[in-house]
């Protein structure tokens, strides 16, 4: 009999031990399949140029930059489409995107390009096991969004959109709707850049000096380039993230005249397409593992020519 739970004994513990280190090494696998953090600048496609920079001080921080020559032949700046206009309830509020990764969308569209987008709800997550949306879930999106000339979601207060005007301009509008004859808009908050002047608002709240991952777009004065800029975040001794006002330094170290703070956290994700296949440019954290993509509601993406 003492053998017998003694067996037991063994075979229970070793279950608890393998129950405890598999998720520490599932962590550690993907942990190393981040970019390693050494500085690198390339041109990707005709007109657009990839850099990622690294910091240590104050925080250990990666950083994302892709910039955009929107007049550069074959470049085309879109926002993913709602699936159409009907609510997935009826009783409820309008749910008009269905959620994908940035990969999925990349891929779907045949993309050069692309990153998520809106802020959105339904949210939550609870576990790696434990979240929602899945892909294929009904969302909704926060501010004005546009697809190809359609609305999908109408301004709201304090939601500043992203207007794609044009193949050759885009707008970060400080008013909550775009101009009339918008092709593409996403929207997001806070405003940090408005015609070379700091937006932020003082007493936009704590997440503003929190060190974070985040997703920010920025343009020049003419509107005629485009950064799309992720900070890799919540991710000890890789990268910690960044806070807004540290946003804002670098975005005018760049040349951006007006910078818009999207949808950050375990949403940020930058893509590129290659002759193998997508890639994932940063270190996205979605359910506290790395390189784990987060499906969420709609998506940037840009069209380039290849490099001659």
């Amino acid at each position: 009999m003492k053998q017998q739970h003694h067996k037991r004994y063994r075979k229970l513990s070793l279950a608890i031990l393998i129950a405890t280190l598999l998720p520490l090494i599932l962590y550690a696998m993907l942990a190393f399949q981040r970019p390693p953090r050494v500085e690198l600048s390339q041109t990707l496609f005709a007109g657009i140029t990839y850099q990622r920079q690294i910091r240590n001080t104050p925080r250990a921080i990666v950083i994302h930059i892709v910039h955009v020559d929107l007049t550069a032949p074959g470049i085309r700046v879109i926002v993913s489409p709602s699936v159409d206009d009907r609510p997935a309830n009826p009783t409820g509020p309008s749910r008009e995107t269905i959620a994908q990764t940035t990969t999925e969308f990349l891929s779907t569209a045949q993309l050069q390009i692309a990153t998520n987008g809106s802020f959105f709800y339904p949210f939550e997550e609870k576990s790696p096991w434990s979240y929602s949306p899945h892909s294929g879930d009904r969302t909704h999106v926060l501010g004005q969004t546009i697809a190809s000339g359609i609305p999908y979601a109408s301004p709201q207060d304090d939601w500043y959109p992203l207007c794609i005007l044009a193949p050759q301009r885009v707008l970060i509008s400080s008013q909550t709707a775009c101009p009339e004859n918008t092709e593409f808009a996403v929207s997001g908050l806070p405003l940090l850049l408005s015609d070379g002047q700091v937006a932020l608002p003082e007493d936009f709240g704590r997440n503003a000096l929190e060190s974070y991952a985040r997703l920010v777009a920025a343009t020049n004065a003419t509107g005629t380039e485009l950064w799309l800029v992720a900070v890799d975040g919540k991710q000890p001794f890789y990268s910690e993230g960044m806070t807004l006002p540290e946003v804002i330094e670098l975005l005018q170290s760049l040349g951006a005249t007006d910078a818009l703070n999207l949808d950050g956290g375990g949403s940020t994700t930058l893509v590129q397409a290659t002759p193998n296949g997508s890639k994932v440019l940063n270190a996205p954290i979605h359910t506290k593992f790395p390189m784990r993509e987060r499906p969420v509601a709609n998506h940037l993406g840009i069209y380039a020519q290849p490099l001659e």
